[in-house]
């Protein structure tokens, strides 16, 4: 029961992460306000690193910023090898 909850809470950080990354781009395309860096980073960082990568990838958003270039695989990275030690992957 425990795992399933986690798998979901995961699943749904990966799903705002995308979604953040999206709505971020078409705010950038109608120059509207914008989603802060810090605030993508953080829902990334809370297990939401595939979300957020899938979604620079998908919408060609953030991919020249370092902290997203580098940043997200090595979110996701740690967060792979945290699942693996804790045994939930």
């Amino acid at each position: 029961m425990t795992e399933q909850i986690l798998a979901l809470a995961i699943a749904a950080m990966n799903v705002l992460a995308f979604s953040l990354m999206g709505e971020d781009k078409r705010r950038a395309k109608r120059r509207q306000w914008r989603i802060p860096e810090r605030t993508m980073l953080l829902v990334s960082a809370c297990f939401g690193a595939l979300g957020g990568w899938l979604g620079m990838r998908t919408f060609r958003h953030k991919t020249r910023h370092r902290a997203f270039r580098w940043g997200l695989p090595a979110m996701l990275a740690v967060q792979i090898g945290l699942l693996l030690w804790l045994g939930l992957m």
